[in-house]
């Protein structure tokens, strides 16, 4: 096998479709406040999205070690949201959980 063969095989390894292509997800932020939905990973607010709320994953992405989704709301592509804010519950596993509520202050 050709060196350059071999390299296309390796590459086609790595190339995955997304995780959480087409999943419904829902916005789980222990924070308390609502979550940004943005133009890029890490980019411009356009939006924000409240605990509970039902989204649409199109798309995963890592920046660095944090993982990012793109996400839609009723059909319309809203944008990018941190994925450790959010919950997706796997096909026929249990049903949705509530969201987190943030923690008491004292």
């Amino acid at each position: 096998m050709s060196v350059l063969l071999r390299a296309a095989v390796l590459a086609g390894l790595f190339i995955a479709a997304p995780a959480f292509a087409l999943d419904k997800c829902l916005v789980d932020d222990p924070t308390g406040t609502p979550l940004n939905v943005r133009a890029e990973p890490n980019g411009t607010i356009l939006t924000t999205l409240q605990n509970g709320m039902s989204v649409t994953v199109l798309e995963e992405r890592k920046l660095g070690t944090k993982r990012w989704l793109l996400v839609s709301l009723d059909g319309r592509q809203l944008g990018w949201i941190f994925g450790a804010y959010v919950v997706c519950p796997k096909a026929g596993g249990a049903a949705e959980a509530a969201p987190s509520q943030p923690a008491e202050q004292r």
